[in-house]
């Protein structure tokens, strides 16, 4: 008798679809850091299709030591020490900054300058030329760094954080096989209890053209939206989650350093120097709304998110060139690399995270109170 035809149970196209769907979740990242895509070789002695990076000593790489969960502390805000006619950063004219050589009235007024301004694109530094210490030295003035948990770091120096695609990865094309397009609006690991303030984002090597990053100005969102809408959001909390981040990480092969965590944060914070609300929500790590069902909470978020990713007129976009460092106040702003560049050219940058207070609110007040 012939073999009866056998029907298969496992659509093997729909697990691989469900693979990589579980693998990013509702976690968006737009190109694969790991040691894998590295090519080390390539990266310090050049290939075919690039020269050796231009800082090795900042390459990343990746070990298995973990961390302990991070514990409080006392953050202090510099801004508030601040001469508000910044007549310290500014002694050498606006043009003349060199943020390495600021007293400390300088960086008092730094953060508060930045906090103004959202974010502050400086050209000309000498951040990438300095020892890795001292930079990392200047930024721990704002409070402690944060280690990221999933990121490569240069060796003996996990408190900074790599944005690296050497010049061999080719995951672009993967990428965007899955996704049409690169845009993750985020607030830097909005999900700690003690996200960043003051940060720091600085070239090391990038593409003759595209890498450019967005940055949106949340007190403005804030501001944009109805004194009633406003009004609700506020009293309402939501959880941030590191989880599909490090989840994330483990499905690609790479690693995380600290168990991952979730914070809740108030959906409008409040700024510790200037006194400004800001929206606190972002797609990349906010989740759920606490105490919304899960269809009401995914409802509103969804409003905030494309509030937030559809108001050009709130952003700016940071073009990269050689000594430039990008410093944005973390507590309220969003922002979103762009993948645009061809595959076969290096994108390589520094960040430098001191750690904040945690999120606050402050009462709601009427656009006619907030004038008085």
């Amino acid at each position: 008798m012939a073999p009866s035809l056998v029907e298969r149970t496992v659509d093997d196209i729909a697990e691989s679809v469900h693979k990589k769907d579980k693998n990013q979740s509702s976690y968006k990242e737009a190109f694969s850091q790991r040691a894998a895509t590295t090519n080390y070789e390539a990266e310090i002695n050049s290939s075919e299709k690039a020269p050796p990076a231009k800082y090795p000593n900042y390459l990343p790489y990746w070990d298995d030591v973990k961390y302990p969960p991070y514990e409080s502390f006392d953050a202090y805000e510099h801004g508030k020490d601040a001469d508000p006619k910044f007549s310290n950063l500014f002694a050498s004219g606006v043009t003349g900054v060199q943020l390495s050589k600021l007293n400390r009235a300088g960086q008092d007024e730094l953060a508060l300058f930045v906090a103004q301004h959202k974010v502050v694109a400086f050209r000309a530094q000498d951040f990438a030329d300095l020892p890795i210490q001292e930079a990392l030295d200047f930024a721990e003035y704002y409070g402690p760094s944060h280690i990221h948990q999933t990121s490569g770091a240069p060796k003996g120096f996990p408190r900074v954080h790599l944005v690296h695609r050497s010049a061999s990865d080719t995951t672009a094309k993967d990428y965007f096989e899955e996704r049409t397009n690169s845009v993750t609006w985020h607030t830097d690991v909005s999900f700690e209890m003690q996200p960043p303030g003051t940060t720091f984002l600085y070239l090391l090597d990038g593409p003759p053209a595209g890498g450019d990053t967005l940055f949106g100005n949340m007190v403005e969102a804030y501001k944009r939206l109805s004194p009633k809408f406003r009004k609700r959001l506020h009293g309402l909390q939501a959880v941030h989650s590191g989880h599909e981040q490090a989840q994330a990480a483990t499905a690609r092969g790479s690693i995380y350093r600290r168990e991952p965590v979730s914070n809740v944060h108030p959906i409008v914070r409040t700024h510790p120097a200037t006194g400004e609300k800001a929206l606190y929500v972002n797609p990349q790590f906010t989740r759920r709304i606490v105490g919304f069902k899960k269809e009401e909470s995914d409802y509103l978020l969804k409003f905030l998110y494309d509030h937030i990713a559809l108001s050009a007129d709130l952003q700016c976009r940071v073009k990269w060139a050689e000594g430039t460092v990008v410093v944005w106040d973390n507590r309220v702003t969003a922002h979103s690399a762009i993948l645009d560049w061809q595959d076969g050219q290096r994108r390589h940058l520094a960040r430098l995270t001191p750690r904040a207070e945690r999120p606050f609110e402050t009462p709601f007040v009427t656009p006619e109170q907030e004038v008085k």
